[in-house]
C-alpha cells in the first residue's frame, strides 16, 4: 500500500502521450454508447482539484469521484487504494475536459495505473450536440443546479480554499469537498442530456441509466464529513530558511524589479537583504539605475523578456525575420508546454516592456552588476504561493508564510511590488543554485525555481589584471591543478587570423577594442566557453570589463568566482620590457585596458602579485582551499 502524492512532481510517465491520446479519440469517436452506458456498466465520474493549472508545477489537492450510487473524495495525503480499487474495476470513466487536465494530474501523481476501457469526456461529447464552453457555463444554459450556496466557489477560488485548509481551517477543506462534488454530480446530468440529444439508437433490451437520478439522490445524501477524519493538513511548508541556510543566497542582497512597458507607470521595487524586504515603486529608469549602483547587489532580476526570440533582430513587426521566426522564445514556449500562461515576447502589447527591459539590463550589466530574467507567476505556482490574481492579501500572506518579512506585510502596497519581492526570491533561488535556465540559440535564460540544486554547475575561476600583473600565468598554475584554460585571447586570435593579420599585443588590444564595440561583451563571452565545452572545472583568463563579470555571473551563479590579480606599475613595466615593439605606457592605456579598473573593484579576492611564482602558486593553493571551504561558493 503507497500513500497518494508520494511521487516527484516533473513530467509524467512516457505513457501519458498515449493514454492521453487514447482518451481523446474515445471522446471524440462514433462510439456506440448506448450498450456502453447500459445498467450492465460500472459507471465512474471523477474531478480532481489542483493547486493550479499547471501540471508540471502544481498538484492534486483533492480527488472527487461517484460510482455505485455514492460520493466518495480523496484528500491528499490519505490511502489512495480505495480510488485505485474502484478505478480498476470500472468499466467507464467520465470527466469534463479530463482529457486535458485531470488525466495528466493522475498520471503524474500515481504514474502507470489502471484506467477503465473506455474514458467519456463530456468536454468534447457535448460540443457534438451544440454545448460549448466550460462545465458550470453548460450548467447553467441546461439549468443544472448541484451548486446551492456554492455560487461564489469557482477554480481560482478552490485554490484558496485549500491555502486556507493548510492554514487550519478545516471549514474550507469542508467547502472544498462541496464544490468537488457539485462537478461530479454535474457530470452526471449533463451526461443524460448529451446521451439524450444524441438519439442514439439503444437496443430495445438494454435501458441506459438515469444518471441525474442517482445524482439527485446522491446530492440528497450528507456530503462527507471531513472533521470527522481529523484529517491534519499534510504539506510542509517550504521557507526561505529550510531553502537558502548556509548558501550563498542567506545574505545577499538582491533587486528585483516588476518592470512595465513604460516610464509613465510606476515599477515595482524590492530590496531583499536575507530575508527582509523593501519595496517601492520607481519609474524612470535612471533612477533605477542609480539606485543600484549605490547599492551595489549581488543581482538583479527583473520580471521582463530580457532577450529577442531567435532570428529576430528588432522588437517591431517590421522586422524581416518578423514571419519565418515568429514572437515566442523557446521558454515561452516550455513554460505554455508545462501548462504555464506567459505572454510571447513579441506580443505587440509586449514589444515596448520587453524593449524596455534590454536596454535597462544592458545599462546595469555594464556597471558590472550580472542581471537575470524573470517571470514571478512561475515562481509563485512552484513556491505554492497564490497568485496576484487571487488577490493581493493571498499573494501578501504567502510571501510573508514563506518567511519574507519587512514592512509590506502590515503596509499598504501595489501587487507589481509584492511581485517585485517574488523577483527578487528567484534571484535567491539562482544564487543558491536551485534554479532551472531555459532558453534556445541566441536568447537569454529565464531563470525558473528550482526546489532541489541544479546538478553538476561548474566551479569557474575567471582572472581579471593589468598588463603583465601575472594573470595568465596564474591561469596556467590552476591549469596545472586540473582546471581547463580558456582565454579571451584566443577568441580574438581567431578574428584577427579571419581578418588575414597576424596576432600579436597591439592588434589584439585593437580587434579586442573593435569586438567590444561592435558585437559586444556577451558575444565574446560566448565564444571563450565554446572553447572549452562541458567541463566540471574552468579558469577563464583575460576578463577586461564589467560585462564580462555580469555575464559569468549570470551564467553560472554563485559557482563563478573572480579573482582580480594585481602588481605595481614598477614591476608590470620591469616584466614588460621584453617587448619593445609597443611602449608599456601605450600599452597600458589602451581603450580595451579601460574597464580594469572598474573590474578590480568587483572582484571577489584579490591577490598582489611581485614575489616569486612558488609564492604565487602557493597564493593559488590558498584561494582553491578557501573556495573549497566554502562549498565551491563565493559571496563578494
Amino acid at each position: 500500500m503507497f500513500s497518494l502524492f508520494d511521487a516527484e512532481g516533473g513530467s509524467p510517465p512516457t505513457s501519458r502521450t498515449r493514454a492521453v491520446q487514447s482518451a481523446r479519440k474515445s471522446a471524440l469517436l462514433d462510439v456506440n454508447l448506448s450498450p456502453i452506458l447500459s445498467r450492465d456498466a460500472r459507471v465512474l465520474f471523477l474531478d480532481v482539484e489542483t493547486t493550479g493549472l499547471s501540471w508540471f508545477y502544481d498538484e492534486i489537492t483533492i480527488i472527487g469521484w461517484a460510482i455505485d450510487g455514492a460520493y466518495k473524495v480523496l484528500v491528499r495525503g490519505e490511502d489512495p487504494t480505495p480510488l485505485l480499487q474502484d478505478l480498476a474495476s470500472a468499466t467507464v470513466l467520465v470527466t469534463f475536459n479530463g482529457t486535458l487536465f485531470d488525466l495528466r494530474f493522475l498520471q503524474k501523481t500515481f504514474g502507470e495505473l489502471v484506467l477503465p476501457g473506455i474514458h467519456v469526456d463530456l468536454r468534447y461529447l457535448s460540443r457534438r450536440v451544440g454545448l460549448a464552453g466550460g462545465q458550470k457555463s453548460i450548467e447553467r444554459e441546461l439549468q443544472i443546479d448541484f451548486r446551492s450556496d456554492l455560487e461564489d466557489v469557482d477554480g481560482a477560488a478552490a485554490v484558496l480554499l485549500w491555502h486556507d485548509y493548510l492554514r487550519g481551517s478545516l471549514p474550507a477543506l469542508q467547502k472544498l469537498v462541496l464544490y468537488n462534488r457539485s462537478d461530479v454530480l454535474g457530470m452526471a446530468a449533463i451526461l443524460d442530456i448529451v446521451m439524450a440529444r444524441l438519439n442514439l439508437q439503444r437496443d430495445f433490451w438494454l435501458q441506459p441509466q438515469a444518471f441525474e437520478e442517482i445524482a439527485r439522490h446522491i446530492f440528497g445524501q450528507p456530503a462527507p464529513t471531513i472533521s470527522d477524519r481529523a484529517l491534519q493538513p499534510c504539506v510542509a511548508f517550504r521557507s526561505f530558511a529550510s531553502i537558502f541556510s548556509a548558501t550563498p543566497a542567506e545574505h545577499a542582497r538582491i533587486v528585483g524589479i516588476d518592470l512595465t512597458g513604460s516610464e509613465k507607470r510606476g515599477s515595482g521595487w524590492c530590496v531583499l537583504e536575507g530575508a527582509v524586504a523593501e519595496t517601492l515603486t520607481v519609474h524612470a529608469d535612471e533612477e533605477m539605475v542609480s539606485r543600484i549602483i549605490a547599492l551595489k547587489p549581488d543581482l538583479v532580476s527583473i520580471d521582463s523578456p530580457l532577450s529577442l526570440p531567435f532570428g529576430r533582430t528588432v522588437v517591431t513587426d517590421d522586422d524581416p525575420g518578423r514571419q519565418q521566426y515568429g514572437i515566442m522564445r523557446k521558454c515561452e514556449r516550455e513554460l505554455k508546454r508545462r501548462g504555464v500562461n506567459v505572454y510571447p515576447a513579441l506580443l505587440p502589447s509586449m514589444q515596448g516592456l520587453t524593449s524596455r527591459g534590454m536596454l535597462l539590463a544592458a545599462r546595469i550589466r555594464s556597471e558590472g552588476i550580472p542581471v537575470i530574467e524573470s517571470y514571478p507567476g512561475a515562481a509563485q505556482d512552484i513556491m505554492a504561493i497564490p497568485r496576484k490574481g487571487a488577490g493581493i492579501e493571498y499573494l501578501k500572506r504567502g510571501l510573508s508564510d514563506f518567511g519574507i518579512c519587512g514592512p509590506y506585510v502590515s503596509e499598504e502596497v501595489t501587487h507589481d511590488e509584492l511581485d517585485a519581492i517574488t523577483a527578487a526570491l528567484v534571484g535567491s533561488f539562482f544564487l543558491a543554485g536551485k534554479y532551472e535556465a531555459l532558453s534556445g540559440p541566441t536568447e537569454g535564460a529565464l531563470i525558473v525555481p528550482k526546489l532541489t540544486d541544479t546538478a553538476h554547475a561548474p566551479l569557474v575561476v575567471g582572472i581579471s589584471g593589468r598588463i603583465c600583473s601575472g594573470k595568465t600565468t596564474a591561469a596556467r598554475m590552476l591549469e596545472e591543478q586540473g582546471l581547463a584554460y580558456t582565454r579571451f585571447s584566443l577568441v580574438i586570435d581567431d578574428e584577427i587570423l579571419n581578418a588575414g593579420e597576424t596576432p600579436d599585443r597591439a592588434t589584439r588590444q585593437q580587434f579586442g577594442e573593435r569586438i567590444h564595440r561592435e558585437k559586444g561583451q556577451r558575444w565574446l563571452c560566448e565564444r571563450v566557453l565554446q572553447r572549452v565545452g562541458a567541463q566540471s572545472l574552468i579558469v577563464i583568463d583575460g576578463l577586461r570589463f564589467p560585462e564580462d563579470r555580469a555575464y559569468f555571473r549570470e551564467t553560472f551563479g554563485s559557482r563563478f568566482v573572480h579573482l582580480h590579480i594585481s602588481a605595481s606599475d614598477v614591476v608590470r613595466r620591469a616584466r614588460y620590457a621584453e617587448d619593445a615593439a609597443v611602449s608599456f605606457e601605450s600599452a597600458d592605456s589602451q581603450p580595451v585596458e579601460a574597464g580594469i579598473g572598474p573590474l578590480a573593484k568587483l572582484a571577489q579576492i584579490h591577490l598582489t602579485n611581485e614575489g616569486s611564482l612558488s609564492e604565487l602558486k602557493q597564493s593559488l593553493n590558498q584561494v582553491l582551499l578557501e573556495i573549497s571551504k566554502s562549498g565551491k561558493c563565493l559571496s563578494q
